[in-house]
C-alpha cells in the first residue's frame, strides 16, 4: 500500500496564508488613514485616532484573512486583535500614571527630600524623611502581625478545616476582604481609645488598621496556593510515616513558598498606599517620630494628601513635594516586588529533570 502525500493547493507550503508582513502593512495603513480622517474632522485627537486605527485594522485584516485563509483563521486573527487591544488599553492608565508621577516628581527627588522633615518648614525646602520612616515602620509591623496570622489561618482552612467552623472562618475572611479601609482605621482608633484613652493615635494603631486589611488577602492567596499543591506529595509523605504537621512544614509549604511570597508582596502593595485608615489611626505630624507606641506618625500617603490638600505659599512647592512623595511610594512598592521575586526564586522548589 502506497502512502499518499497531501500537498497544499498551488504546490507551495505558504499557499492560502497571508504574507509575513501583511499585518504590519495593514497596521501602518490603518494608522495613516485614521490620522487623515481625524484631521479632516477637526483638531487632531489622539484617542479618536487610536480608536479609528484599531477599528480599521481589525476590519481590513479580517477581510484580507477571510479572502485568503478562510473564515476560521480570520476569526482567530480577529479575536487575537481584540485580546491584544484590551491588553494595550489596560496598559494606558498604568503608563500614564507612572509617567506623570515620574515627570512631576523627579525634579524634587533630591538629597534634601530624603534627609529633612517638614518641621518648621512653611514654604520651599523640607522633605519626607519622617513619612518614609513612618511608612516603613507601620507597614513592616503590619506585615509581622498579618503574615503569621494569615498563614496559620490558611493552613487550617486548606489542611484541617471541616464543618461549620471552617465555613464560618471563610465567610468572615470574605467579608473582611470587602470592608472599606476607613472602617479598619476607625476600628483601630476605637480599640486604642478603649485601652489607652481618647486621642491615642500612634504608629502601632496604624499597623493594627493595616493588618485588618492585609490578613484576608494573605489568607485567600495562601489558601488557594496550598490547595493546588498535588495530593500525591502529601500521600507519599504519609506513606513514609511522616506526621501531618511535618508534611505541611517540610513538603506543602516549601512547594508553595514562591506563590506565598508573591501573595504577601501583593498584600503589602495593597496596604502601603492606604490613606484613610492612617489619617484616623496614625494621625499627622511634621517631625520624625520613632516612638512606635506614642504620638502621631506620618506616612507617605498621608504626607502626599497633606501637601496637596493644605497648600501654602508658594503652592508650587507643596505640589512638588506631593508628587515626589507619590514617586517615592511607587519606588518602594517596586523595590518590594523585586525583593519578593528574588526571595521566591531563591526558595522555589527545583524542577530539574
Amino acid at each position: 500500500m502506497t502512502a499518499t502525500t497531501v500537498r497544499p493547493a498551488g504546490g507551495s507550503l505558504t499557499a492560502g496564508q497571508l504574507g509575513r508582513w501583511t499585518p504590519i502593512t495593514v497596521l501602518v495603513g490603518s494608522i495613516t488613514l485614521a490620522c487623515l480622517i481625524t484631521l479632516l474632522l477637526g483638531p487632531f485627537n489622539l484617542g479618536l485616532a487610536a480608536a479609528l486605527s484599531f477599528a480599521i485594522y481589525q476590519g481590513a485584516l479580517f477581510a484580507a484573512s477571510a479572502a485568503v485563509e478562510g473564515r476560521r483563521r480570520a476569526t482567530d486573527r480577529l479575536m487575537t486583535g481584540f485580546i491584544v487591544g484590551a491588553f494595550l488599553l489596560a496598559l494606558v492608565p498604568l503608563i500614564w500614571v507612572a509617567g506623570t508621577t515620574l515627570v512631576n516628581g523627579l525634579g524634587r527627588l533630591d538629597v534634601a527630600f530624603f534627609n529633612n522633615s517638614m518641621r518648621n518648614v512653611v514654604g520651599e525646602g523640607g522633605g519626607a524623611v519622617h513619612a518614609i520612616y513612618g511608612t516603613l515602620m507601620i507597614t513592616g509591623f503590619a506585615t509581622l502581625i498579618s503574615v503569621p496570622v494569615g498563614l496559620l489561618t490558611a493552613i487550617y482552612l486548606a489542611e484541617y478545616g471541616r464543618g461549620s467552623l471552617a465555613r464560618g472562618i471563610t465567610f468572615f475572611v470574605d467579608v473582611m476582604t470587602g470592608i472599606p479601609s476607613i472602617v479598619a482605621g476607625l476600628f483601630a482608633y476605637a480599640l486604642m481609645t478603649l485601652i489607652f484613652g481618647p486621642g491615642a493615635v500612634s504608629g502601632f494603631s496604624g499597623s493594627l488598621a493595616l493588618s485588618v486589611l492585609m490578613i484576608p488577602v494573605v489568607v485567600r492567596s495562601t489558601e488557594e496556593l496550598l490547595r493546588i499543591v498535588p495530593n500525591e506529595l502529601r500521600e507519599a509523605s504519609y506513606a513514609l510515616g511522616v506526621p501531618k504537621w511535618r508534611t505541611i512544614l517540610r513538603i506543602v509549604l516549601p512547594t508553595a513558598v514562591s506563590g506565598i511570597v508573591a501573595g504577601v508582596i501583593l498584600a503589602i502593595a495593597r496596604i502601603i498606599g492606604e490613606t484613610a485608615p492612617l489619617m484616623v489611626a496614625a494621625g499627622f505630624t511634621q517631625s520624625v517620630n520613632l516612638n512606635f507606641f506614642s504620638g502621631p506618625m506620618m506616612t507617605l500617603p498621608t504626607f502626599v494628601y497633606d501637601q496637596y490638600a493644605y497648600r501654602g505659599v508658594p503652592p508650587e512647592a507643596f505640589v512638588d513635594r506631593a508628587w515626589a512623595g507619590a514617586l517615592t511610594l511607587i519606588l518602594i512598592v517596586m523595590a518590594l516586588n523585586l525583593i519578593g521575586r528574588l526571595i521566591a526564586k531563591r526558595f522555589a522548589p527545583k524542577t530539574g529533570r
